[in-house]
């Protein structure tokens, strides 16, 4: 029935609502003129007519002056009495309903019901017998005109608060789904950069030792047959091998109603020399030596493990011209520590510059990714330049604390 904001255009329904009401008014302020001085009924005199025309007049301005509104019709409502007409609730219905809507469409809760209060004090004071005694009669009628726009001013407060309590709970729901769709979305573009991740490394590991491998069969393809034909095997295993790991991974952008394939686990530091025995066939001597006891590690950074060394004597077999390569895993109390390094000359285009890098280009994405692993994990990764020579990469990964055994 009122629009609090008042200030905008009003619906189609909004002004039959409003004729609705005025008319109303109209009808209950006219029938208040039924009723004469002496408690007898008789028509409603001319002097009621203009009386209810007037006070109804103002109505349609409630919504967006409503103070204005309710002065108006406790104006007309104090001539009552003076025009010869008796001032009663029924009278009084034009200035109720604008109690109502002052109390509904004041900026503040002070304002309105300071303006509620004022209005009744008036009314009340208007209905008065200025002469004769006070009859039981007259001050029931009193405490009814007084009464009934402090009413129309305590519903009218229930349903601003109660409107003010709805508002306020549709803006929590609206901003818990926004949190939940900013969520979603968060994590579908985590869940992205770790499966690119995932296939970077797998990528460049298996294309890597798959082009040493071809390299190496022609190059002994007229003189060496025998090598030719074991570097084909190898070659036909380690791109099988790079297939099945490409369908795993590609397999985790299934939609959930397409049919399961199976998943291999993933890998970890236990699949450690089967990965160093693909680039020793490569012709890359590497070596690994373990200091300190090993323990379990959580799944992520097993993964992150076995990550960095793949990446890491990837590029070198890439870039880094080196012959061999030395792993060590150094396991303390609180973390491992994985340290690859080779004996190449470490140029600026070697493994921290990344693939194809150079003086005037950026650098690739190899040293990144194992970055952006080791810090997804807690631990930290430097990489840099040896002074005797070569290159090292070293990663620091957290343990969890070791459980108390007999």
């Amino acid at each position: 029935m009122t629009d609090p904001g008042g200030g905008g255009p009003r619906p189609r329904g909004a002004w039959w609502r409003e004729a609705a009401v005025t008319a109303t008014a109209f009808v209950l302020c006219l029938l208040g003129g039924v009723v004469q001085v002496d408690d007898t009924l008789a028509p409603p005199s001319a002097v009621a007519y203009v009386v209810a025309v007037m006070s109804c007049a103002v109505l349609p301005a409630r919504h967006r002056a409503p103070v204005a509104a309710l002065a108006g019709t406790t104006g007309v409502g104090v001539l009552v009495q003076p025009v010869g007409l008796l001032l009663s609730p029924l009278s009084m219905a034009p200035a109720v309903f604008a109690a109502y809507s002052c109390t509904l469409a004041a900026r503040t809760e002070r304002r309105a019901a300071g303006a509620v209060s004022l209005s009744a004090a008036v009314l009340l004071a208007a209905a008065t017998p200025l002469s004769g005694g006070l009859s039981w009669q007259d001050a029931s009628r009193m405490a009814s005109v007084a009464v009934f726009p402090l009413m129309a001013g305590v519903l009218g407060h229930s349903v601003r608060n109660r409107r003010a309590y709805l508002a306020a709970v549709e803006e929590r729901v609206r901003r818990a789904e926004e949190s939940r769709e900013r969520e979603a979305r968060r994590r579908v573009a985590e869940e992205r950069v770790r499966i690119a991740r995932e296939l970077h490394d797998l990528v460049a590991h298996q294309i890597t030792l798959a082009n040493a491998q071809a390299t190496v069969a022609a190059h002994f393809f007229d003189t060496r047959p025998e090598q030719t034909r074991k570097s084909l095997g190898e070659l036909v295993e380690t791109t099988g091998h790079a297939l099945d790991e490409l369908r795993a991974t590609v397999g985790l952008l299934r939609q959930s109603g397409d049919p399961a394939a199976p998943a291999e686990p993933a890998p970890g530091l236990a699949r450690l020399p089967a990965l160093l025995e693909t680039f020793r066939r490569a012709g890359l001597a590497v070596t690994l030596r373990q200091e300190g006891t090993a323990r379990p590690l959580p799944p992520g950074v097993d993964l992150t493990a076995y990550r960095i060394v793949q990446e890491a004597l990837t590029n070198v077999a890439k870039h880094a011209g080196a012959g061999s390569a030395r792993v060590v895993l150094g396991w303390s109390c609180a973390r491992v520590t994985i340290t690859v390094a080779d004996d190449g000359p470490g140029a600026p285009g070697g493994p921290a510059a990344g693939p194809g890098a150079g003086p005037d280009r950026p650098p690739g994405y190899g040293l990144i990714g194992m970055r952006e692993r080791a810090t997804a994990v807690g631990g930290q990764l430097s990489a840099g330049s040896r002074p005797d020579g070569g290159f090292l990469v070293s990663a620091h990964l957290p343990l969890p604390p070791a459980k108390d055994t007999p």
